[in-house]
């Protein structure tokens, strides 16, 4: 293993695949989706194209290439992701290890999605143990005026956080994801379960195969 970096004052959760491994199940509903729409895509060419980014910019992105959604497709498709997560999203594993670490060591954190309040109680509320300890940490795209790429979310959570920036560690699975956390100045390490790590070293990241490992790496 790598030698550990200096303790964060603070960590920053992603959600999706960070913290609830959502993503297979959302993949699987957008392509089944784009799909009946007459935009035939398997569900890893969904998280290869879109991992780390926002419904309304799957729904640009279709668009552009001359298909024709209707008006209201981000609120429909989001209607079939949620029944679809709520009937089971489990958690990455390790997740509530490194969170009883973080604990024991009196750092805090919170998590920063590109996602809406509305999933994030969906999946998270599943699993009230974990829930209890974000309380009041939980920020949302909703919270800020631009999403991940740009740094505004990242920045928000540590301001609310009372962490500088600097300071800060992010633990992200997407590119979008770590070019937020480097635009706002944060030392990011990627999770590489589902992503290779390559790509996620090549947007900026520290990347590690498993949650079990990120607590040495961040000098726990």
């Amino acid at each position: 293993m790598s030698a550990p970096h200096p303790r964060p004052a603070a960590v920053l959760f992603d959600c999706d695949g960070v913290i609830v491994d959502s993503e297979p199940i959302t993949d699987r509903v957008i392509a089944e989706n784009l799909t009946r729409h007459g935009f035939p895509i398997a569900p890893h060419r969904v998280s290869e194209l879109f991992i780390g980014g926002t419904i309304a910019g799957i729904a640009a992105h279709v668009r552009a290439r001359g298909l024709d959604l209707p008006a209201s497709w981000v609120e429909d498709v989001y209607e079939e992701m949620f029944a679809a997560l709520a009937r089971g999203t489990p958690l990455v594993a390790g997740i509530v290890e490194v969170m009883a670490a973080l604990d024991r060591a009196g750092i805090p954190y919170a998590v920063g999605s590109n996602g809406p309040h509305r999933k994030m109680r969906v999946t998270l509320g599943q699993h009230p143990d974990l829930m209890s300890r974000l309380e009041g940490r939980l920020f949302s795209r909703e919270d800020v005026a631009r999403p991940k790429p740009a740094p505004d979310l990242y920045l928000h959570a540590a301001l609310a956080l009372g962490a500088a920036p600097a300071a800060c560690a992010v633990i992200e699975d997407s590119p979008t994801g770590i070019r937020a956390a480097r635009a706002a100045g944060m030392t990011c390490f990627g999770h590489a379960a589902r992503t290779d790590p390559g790509r996620l070293a090549a947007a900026g990241a520290i990347p590690f195969a498993r949650m079990a490992d990120l607590p040495g790496l961040i000098g726990l």
